[in-house]
């Protein structure tokens, strides 16, 4: 795809660079069979968490020492030195996050055609940034976006506006990064979750501490070697497993109608039935009680009292006792409390009640039907709807991620801008189409080897994660049968591609590999993350606005102490434990979609667009994407007190928010420029530059 570089130093470069990785990739294979070998001879679990861990974090850190810099130009741009094919490796490991890697192979298996929305737009997004805004950033030539705002709009209001856009978008995305390393950390090491996040984000710190984008970009290369490896292997196993075919891709369709067989019986089972049926009680009785809490409150409180009275005054066995008093201290201890608590737990009783557990089946491609009764007619149409609004988000949203974006800065010409993004497309798909097929064989499995299993026969993996992480995983025998039915079992999707070596019965070593691929996923991003917010506020706000005069070593000095403080507090954030990832990460595409994405192709492709109209741009498209998720989304409207009830505007979901942000923000944009003054005769010479470069 590339053509050899014509410069002798690049060439030679570019010949070490190849030596390196491939020394590097051996490595880290013969690494895995020696702790394979460890394992078969009794290393415990523990130790080779531990050592996954350690090693990974270790040799970050170690690419970070050596690429350590005080140079701006290597700091902020790699010293815009990186050949496109490793350009477009580290760039596919800062895009491949947490959510990529853990989520979205769940997000397929519990949502089925409906997950495929994310495959489809952060897929098409590339191509976005491709045509309409990385050639031409690098023409650009500086250091972050709020630059080219500031540049092409001229005055300190863009710039400013878009620092704040930057930030808050990498700032969500960067704590759903620090949730998942909390995560990951937790399960290769068994520490507490606030210890796991820490823990990992030392190895975050100590690479974009040291080096910025140099080492990050560097460290983001070896990452992708460790998660595209982890990543493939257990669903190769899988397949193998399952039909003797080692690429997954060629037996999805013969999978995924052996899964449809298999729904059509679950939904007619009459254990299923059953289980359905106790899960709709329990929550028609959590309804109840929240229509009066104080009195249900007061009722459950004296009634397991009064339990664990009786059990003690008839002398009944310990057991009993203990578990009537664990009841007790179970009772909510507060209105607010008890609220919530059967609010949640109504919730999940009502998908449980669901057919399928409320999973769609996985080969339909939306929900209700088009030729049904209203009802269902309106079902299939808001499905769709949100559907397409989705994709459109993520991909608008890619094209305009300011920590994928700087990513245009680091190449050494335009050309290889473009070419960095095709190789970023081509490293990006060996996860992307493979999610979809670890989905259903995942699917395969579980309805077929573990639903209908004795509970006291479940495999242990099931046992440790509901132990370590009950959120994660929880199963409940609701109809006392001893038999684990679809209904019974509550996965998480954050949950399926960490485990899924232990669900296709591989050795430990290989979950410690997965988990360890989770972590370069996660902490690559998350370095990606940190640099942007630091450098928004270093070089944006500290050497543009503030101090002018302070010198290189000093800038970057502070862009350091900048990365240390954004980093503490995502991490802060997280240890909350806020919302699940994934809702983190699609809000971080609707907020960089509306404030950033027309101003940016504006500035671009429209001459006549002014400051003015960028700003009021920028600014009603984020508030009204602000607005739209605080009022509807579960954890927004309790964080800021919202009381009034959900708008859906056209029953188009929160995480979706940019569909209305975008075209308000184009909309602002043209409406304002029109009426104010047309620009400057330079910003529009600055336009005709970047719209037509010479030739590399």
């Amino acid at each position: 795809m590339t053509a050899p570089p014509a410069n002798p130093a690049a060439a030679a470069f570019r010949r070490r660079l190849d030596r390196i990785y491939l020394r590097y990739t051996a490595a880290f294979i013969a690494f895995v069979a020696v702790i394979a070998v460890l394992e078969r001879m009794g290393l415990p679990r523990l130790w080779i968490g531990v050592t996954f861990l350690l090693a990974t974090v270790g040799l970050y850190a170690g690419i970070g020492i050596v690429s350590r810099t005080t140079d701006v130009v290597e700091y902020y741009v790699a010293g815009r030195r990186v050949p496109a094919f490793y350009n477009g490796m580290a760039t596919a490991a800062d895009w491949m996050s947490a959510a990529t890697f853990i989520g979205l192979a769940g997000t397929l298996y519990l949502q089925g055609y409906g997950g495929l929305a994310y495959v489809m737009g952060w897929t098409g997004g590339y191509v976005l940034v491709a045509l309409l805004l990385a050639p031409y950033l690098r023409k650009f030539g500086q250091y972050t976006i709020p630059d080219f705002l500031a540049e092409r709009y001229g005055g300190t209001v863009p710039r400013l506006v878009g620092v704040f856009a930057a930030i808050l978008c990498s700032f969500v995305y960067l704590v759903a990064q620090i949730y998942g390393v909390g995560l990951i950390t937790t399960q290769l090491t068994g520490v507490d979750f606030v210890i796991g996040i820490f823990l990992g984000l030392g190895g975050v710190l100590v690479c974009s501490f040291l080096g910025g984008m140099r080492a990050v970009t560097w460290t983001q290369v070896a990452q992708y070697i460790i998660l595209a490896i982890a990543y493939l292997t257990p669903v190769v196993w899988l397949s193998i497993k399952q039909t003797g075919v080692p690429v997954p891709q060629f037996v999805v369709g013969q999978q995924l109608a052996r899964i449809s067989e298999r729904e059509q019986q679950l939904l007619v089972d009459p254990k299923e039935l059953e289980v359905r049926a106790l899960f709709k009680a329990r929550s028609d009785e959590h309804s109840k009680h929240l229509q009066d809490v104080p009195a249900a409150l007061v009722e459950m409180r004296l009634a397991a009292q009064q339990r664990v009275a009786a059990l003690k005054a008839a002398n009944a066995p310990l057991r009993d006792i203990q578990q009537a008093e664990k009841a007790l201290a179970g009772v909510p201890k507060s209105e607010a409390l008890a609220r919530d608590t059967w609010r949640a737990a109504q919730a999940r009783d009502e998908l449980s009640a669901q057919p399928l557990a409320g999973m769609p089946r996985h080969a339909q491609q939306f929900a209700g039907d088009p030729d049904g009764t209203p009802a269902q007619q309106q079902a299939f149409s808001e499905s769709r709807r949100n559907f397409m609004a989705l994709v459109f988000c993520l991909m608008v949203g890619t094209a305009a991620l300011p920590h994928i974006l700087m990513r245009s800065y680091t190449t050494p010409s335009v050309k290889q801008a473009r070419e960095s993004v095709a190789w970023s497309l081509v490293f990006i798909s060996v996860v992307y189409l493979t999610a979809p097929a670890l989905a259903v064989l995942l699917k395969f499995e579980v309805f077929n080897g573990l639903v209908g299993l004795p509970f006291d026969h479940l495999p242990g993996w099931v046992a440790r994660w509901a132990k370590s992480n009950p959120s994660l995983i929880s199963v409940t025998d609701i109809n006392h049968d001893g038999i684990l039915q679809l209904g019974e079992i509550r996965i998480s999707g954050d949950l399926l591609v960490l485990a899924a070596p232990e669900i296709a019965g591989l050795p430990y070593v290989i979950s410690g590999m997965v988990a360890a691929g989770g972590l370069a996923a996660a902490l690559s991003t998350a370095d990606g993350l940190l640099l942007t917010i630091s450098n928004a506020l270093s070089h944006d706000v500290y050497f543009k606005l503030i101090a002018p005069e302070a010198s290189r070593a000093r800038r970057v000095t502070v862009s350091k102490v900048l990365l240390l403080v954004a980093a503490l507090s995502a991490a802060a954030l997280a240890t909350q434990k806020p919302t699940d990832i994934l809702f983190l990460v699609t809000a971080a595409f609707s907020i960089a979609a509306s404030a950033l994405f027309p101003a940016l192709v504006m500035g671009v492709f429209w001459s006549r667009a002014n400051g003015s109209g960028a700003v009021f741009g920028m600014a009603s498209g984020l508030g009204v994407a602000l607005y739209y998720m605080i009022r509807n989304e579960a954890w927004l409207r309790s964080l800021f007190g919202v009381t009034a009830a959900p708008d859906l505007w056209f029953g188009v979901l929160p995480i979706s928010a940019g569909v209305f942000g975008v075209p308000l923000g184009f909309a602002v944009g043209v409406l304002v420029s029109l009426m104010t003054p047309a620009p400057s005769a330079d910003a529009r010479a600055f336009v005709r530059r970047l719209r037509y470069p010479k030739a590399d």
